[in-house]
């Protein structure tokens, strides 16, 4: 039997370039920043995920898939918004699959300091 992914709270380690604790107030903060925003539900499943990953919650990246133990760093998480912009172009037939990946490029981007917006 294999053990859960397990959160690594280091509140010492950034998450990208921010603070361990800011990205685990905003990953508390989703429901909050997505409520009246007008986003379809995929684009907060893939908010929700794009966070969960880098706060190391879950090992496999929300996008390629990647395992990553504990938080991933900066080189995993920039590949993984990369892969992000790639899978919407790939999407664009797709709107369910597309939100989604946008909203895991939106939650990567602030985490990687390339975006102010959380959501």
């Amino acid at each position: 039997m294999t053990a859960p992914a397990r959160s690594q709270r280091d509140e010492g380690r950034p998450v990208g370039v921010r603070a361990y604790a800011d990205a685990e107030a905003a990953k508390r903060e989703l429901p909050a920043l997505l409520s009246g925003g007008g986003h379809p539900p995929e684009y907060g499943a893939g908010v929700a995920a794009g966070y969960s990953w880098a706060l190391g919650r879950d090992a496999r990246a929300p996008v390629t898939g990647a395992g990553a133990n504990g938080v991933p760093d900066m080189e995993l998480l920039t590949a993984e918004i990369d892969a992000a912009v790639v899978r919407e172009d790939e999407a664009v037939a797709d709107p369910a699959t597309r939100d989604y990946v946008r909203g895991v490029h939106s939650a990567l981007a602030w985490i990687c300091g390339f975006s102010d917006r959380r959501v």
